[in-house]
C-alpha cells in the first residue's frame, strides 16, 4: 500500500513514522508547505518526498493521510473524494459548518471513506468507560465529568487559526463524551474566561472554558479547558452512575496531588503533552484506518461523526457569546447523526 501524508508538522511527523513501520505500508509520499521539512522527514524514514499536493495525486497512492494546517482540510478532503481515494484527516474537518457540509457532501457523493482523528476512541482509558457503561456495569448513568488542560498555551501566532478553545480543544470531549455514552448532547450552557494572558483576549479566544451538557436520555454532563494547567497534561473522564463509578485518564503521571493525609503522592513524571499521553491511540487509530481502506473493518469514525462534535462546539460558542441555554437544535447540520 502506497500511502500520500500531506502535512509533516508535529502530528504529521507521527503519523508518518507510524505509518513507515506498519507491514502492510510499502511506501509514503510526503509532502509540505514547507518542502525542506518534508524532505528532512523523507530522507530520515527512507521514503519519498514530493514537492507539492499535486504530485501526491499525480504519482499515484492507495490513500491519503491529511494533517496540514486546519484551513486546508475541506478542500484537501474534496480533492481526494474526487480522486476516489479514502482519507484519514486530523480533525476537524473545517472550522465552520457549511465548510464541514460540504466536504462531507463530496466524500458521500463519490462514496469514498473519510475517516477523521479522533484519537480518543483508540485510547484503552476511554475504550474501557464505555464497555462499564454499555455492561450496565455503572447502571443508570447520572453524572459525568470531563476535562482537558494543556500545561502551556499554544504559540500567539497560532491562536486565531485554531477556531478558539470549543472548537480546538473541547471537540475532543464532545466526541468522546457521545461515544462513550452512546447518547446525543440536546443542550448547552457555556462560559469562558480570557483572565489569563492578553493573547487570548487579541485572538478573540478564551483560555478557560467551561459547558454544562445535558445528554438525550437526562444524563448530566459538564466538560472544562484550559491552556493554563501548570502542573502538567490534564485529560480525565468521571463516570458516576447509581451501581458504580468509573474514571479515565487516573494514573500515576496524572498532574494532581492530593491534599489528604494518606493520599496519593504527586506524580513524579506528569504527562507534558497529547502527543505523549495518546501516543498508543494515535497508533491505533492509522492501524484502524489501514484496516478500513483494505476493506477489513467499518469506518470507525466519519465525516458525520465529527459533524455532531463540530455542532456542539458551535452551539457552545453560541451560548458562550449569548449567556443562554442552547439546544443543539438550533445548529444546521443535525438531521442525520451517526451511528455509535
Amino acid at each position: 500500500m502506497r500511502i500520500g501524508v500531506i502535512g509533516t508538522g508535529r502530528i504529521g511527523t507521527i503519523h508518518a513514522n507510524t505509518l513507515s513501520r506498519h507491514r502492510e505500508v510499502g511506501s509514503l509520499i510526503l509532502t509540505d508547505a514547507d518542502g525542506a521539512r518534508a524532505q528532512e522527514l523523507a530522507h530520515r524514514l527512507g521514503e519519498t518526498a514530493a514537492p507539492g499536493v499535486d504530485e501526491i495525486f499525480k504519482w499515484g497512492v492507495d490513500a491519503v493521510v491529511i494533517t496540514t494546517a486546519t484551513s486546508a482540510h475541506a478542500e484537501l478532503i474534496g480533492r481526494a473524494a474526487r480522486s476516489g481515494l479514502p482519507v484519514f484527516c486530523e480533525k476537524p474537518i473545517a472550522l465552520d459548518l457549511p465548510g464541514t457540509l460540504h466536504a462531507i457532501a463530496e466524500v458521500e457523493t463519490a462514496g469514498t471513506v473519510l475517516q477523521m482523528g479522533f484519537q480518543r476512541r483508540f485510547d484503552a482509558g476511554y475504550t474501557g468507560a464505555r464497555e462499564a457503561v454499555r455492561s450496565g456495569r455503572l447502571g443508570r448513568l447520572h453524572t459525568v465529568r470531563a476535562l482537558t488542560s494543556d500545561q502551556a498555551p499554544p504559540p500567539v501566532e497560532w491562536l486565531p487559526l485554531s477556531g478558539g478553545l470549543y472548537r480546538d480543544t473541547l471537540i475532543h470531549d464532545f466526541d468522546i463524551l457521545r461515544w462513550v455514552t452512546g447518547h446525543e448532547i440536546v443542550d448547552v450552557y457555556a462560559a469562558g474566561s480570557d483572565a489569563g494572558p492578553p493573547m487570548f483576549r487579541a485572538a478573540g479566544d478564551v483560555d478557560t472554558a467551561a459547558a454544562v451538557l445535558t445528554l438525550d436520555d437526562g444524563t448530566l454532563a459538564t466538560a472544562t479547558a484550559t491552556r493554563l494547567n501548570g502542573a502538567g497534561y490534564d485529560v480525565r473522564m468521571e463516570l458516576a452512575g447509581e451501581l458504580d463509578q468509573v474514571v479515565v485518564g487516573l494514573d500515576d503521571r496524572t498532574p494532581i496531588a492530593s491534599t489528604e493525609p494518606t493520599g496519593p503522592p504527586a506524580a513524579d513524571k506528569p504527562w507534558t503533552g497529547f502527543l505523549e499521553r495518546f501516543g498508543p491511540a494515535y497508533e491505533a487509530e492509522l492501524a484502524a484506518f489501514i484496516e478500513v481502506v483494505r476493506g477489513e473493518r467499518a469506518n470507525p469514525c466519519d465525516g458525520r461523526e465529527a459533524l455532531q462534535a463540530l455542532r456542539v462546539a458551535e452551539a457552545c460558542e453560541v451560548s458562550r457569546r449569548e449567556r443562554r441555554a442552547v439546544r443543539l437544535a438550533e445548529i444546521p447540520g443535525g438531521a442525520s447523526a451517526a451511528a455509535f
